[in-house]
């Protein structure tokens, strides 16, 4: 569990007790200046930010499975890490969101044990969103975010780019979706439920019928988005939403000052690779993103 500035709720009013502060649950200004004073005191690093090595020497760690869930307003993150092995340590400083697909099943823990389980190195993105089953059966995690590695370390997600820099330097999420359909079949040969089927307008990428992007889905990324921008400093309206504004639909093509990390903010990894179909065009994420 980290708490820090911004976070709410009944751990907090635990840390404020531990500090002697009024436990009101709100980790504000002075409770941040009253950890920073306890961690000089003790010879941890003086950032403010309650993580476990500074919950284990306060002796407030428990072993507790509720504290795997971090509750950010009214954002739950679930918590699922990857081994260390398979993500690459930080510090890292995002100037970038990347946008994409898992091309697969809608489970985000499962997404998150076959990286743990596959032979093809440290490819990862930090977030995992959750989706509906193509088949039209099962919702449970419909929305659910689960977070890869800690927070300030990174996975190779983008592949081949024009900079680097993108790689280490962005915070990935994988929205949990099949993409493209052919004849009402996802790439795995499974009929598609009507439920979960969307026909664009215009077609992208030369396909027309996609797998349907849930309501909760977009409603969670756009919380996560907004999350993300405020934990690393980025600014989300930069990037696709202004392409958007800009070209409508056209936003998710492939863009060249995309490619070689020139454009920051908010980005799919559409716009910096011509191989990939991640993510598509729906207009209710459309109108998401130019809502941020």
């Amino acid at each position: 569990m980290i708490l820090k500035l911004g976070s709410k709720g009944e751990n907090v009013k635990l840390l404020q007790r531990f500090l002697k502060l009024k436990d009101d649950g709100d980790f504000g200004p002075k409770t941040v200046a009253a950890v920073k004073k306890w961690q000089k005191a003790n010879g941890l690093t003086d950032d403010g930010i309650v993580g476990p090595k500074t919950w284990d020497l306060m002796g407030l760690a428990s072993t507790d499975l509720s504290e795997t869930v971090e509750f950010t307003n009214d954002l739950i993150i679930n918590k699922s890490y990857l081994k260390e092995s398979e993500y690459v340590k930080g510090p890292i400083k995002p100037e970038y969101i990347f946008l994409h697909h898992t091309a697969g099943w809608h489970n985000p823990y499962n997404v998150i044990s076959a990286w743990n389980r596959d032979n093809r190195g440290r490819i990862a993105t930090e977030f995992v969103l959750g989706g509906q089953s193509v088949l039209g059966n099962d919702n449970k995690y419909d929305g659910e975010i689960v977070q890869a590695f800690p927070e300030g370390n990174w996975g190779s997600h983008l592949g081949a780019t024009g900079s680097s820099h993108m790689h280490k330097n962005s915070v990935g999420i994988e929205v949990c979706n099949f993409g493209y359909l052919v004849s009402g079949k996802t790439y795995t040969n499974h009929v598609a439920d009507e439920s979960q089927v969307v026909t664009l307008k215009k077609a992208f990428k030369k396909f027309k019928t996609w797998h349907k992007y849930s309501d909760k889905q977009i409603s969670q990324l756009r919380d996560l988005i907004l999350f993300i921008g405020n934990r690393d400093s980025i600014d989300v309206r930069e990037g696709l939403p202004k392409l958007i504004k800009q070209n409508g639909e056209k936003a998710f093509d492939f863009s060249n000052e995309a490619y070689k990390g020139n454009v920051k903010g908010l980005l799919t990894h559409t716009n910096v690779r011509k191989d990939k179909f991640d993510m598509f065009p729906q207009q209710e994420l459309l109108d998401m993103l130019v809502s941020l």
